[in-house]
């Protein structure tokens, strides 16, 4: 709190010595604009249109690196095939990737969504790869002794062990999927924060794009205080006690 208290006074303050609130506005400047867009609706149709963008990519990045990252860690020689592609999804650039899913399926949220989960997955797969290979072998071993089901062994054996690297890439991953969520939405979408800093960008207007740039910042924050973080302590929790 008291950093945050700190950088709105240099702001503040930094706006005062600019002297030109379309260079860069006060953070009080803010305030009218932004009840302004509340008011008209048109901040909310953009941020849930982002949101809806970022939670389908997230749960459909989550779910492929999940599944890829077990099945690597687990078996060695699937790992050594695989990795070769791995490691050049890892590397591929974001905007690359953006492109070409608009070019092959077009300005569609199909697209949009492709591009970001795919650029997510390989990190995904990575983080949950290293976890399956520090599965504990003697409760696997004794899971074999006392015959116990696949599906249990999964749920009792495995996922606990598994949690704290699910829920680490979870907060990575919603980091980088929320930032290339708007890249998508400013290079070929027609609604989004992403959209709309695209709009006031070729305006020049420097107040608008704040006002949208910070109502999903602050959203997204609060994603992570609210949702992320208790649920990374919960799943760490096991190994404290």
């Amino acid at each position: 709190m008291v950093s945050l208290v700190a950088f709105l006074a240099a702001w503040s303050l930094l706006a005062r010595i600019s002297g030109d609130p379309t260079v860069l506005p006060s953070p009080v400047g803010l305030l009218a604009p932004f009840v302004q867009e509340v008011m008209s609706g048109a901040l909310f149709e953009h941020l849930s249109a982002t949101i809806l963008r970022v939670i389908a990519a997230f749960c459909i990045a989550m779910t492929a690196g999940v599944c890829l990252g077990l099945v690597m860690g687990t078996y060695p020689e699937i790992d050594r095939w695989l990795d070769p592609w791995l490691v050049v999804f890892l590397n591929l650039p974001a905007l690359v990737l953006i492109v070409l899913c608009y070019l092959w399926i077009g300005l569609t949220d199909v697209a949009a969504v492709a591009a970001v989960a795919l650029n997510k997955i390989p990190g995904v797969a990575v983080v949950l790869r290293e976890g399956a290979r520090a599965l504990d072998p003697d409760l696997r071993a004794m899971a074999r002794v006392y015959r116990v089901r696949r599906a249990a062994f999964l749920r009792h054996f495995v996922l606990p062990q598994l949690a704290p690297y699910i829920a680490g890439a979870a907060r990575s991953g919603l980091a980088v999927i929320w930032k290339v969520v708007l890249v998508v939405e400013f290079l070929g979408r027609s609604n989004g924060i992403g959209f709309q800093i695209h709009l006031y960008f070729q305006l020049f207007d420097v107040t608008m794009v704040l006002v949208y740039a910070l109502s999903f910042i602050i959203f997204m924050l609060a994603v992570e205080w609210v949702l992320l973080q208790p649920a990374e302590s919960r799943a760490r929790a096991w190994r404290q006690a």
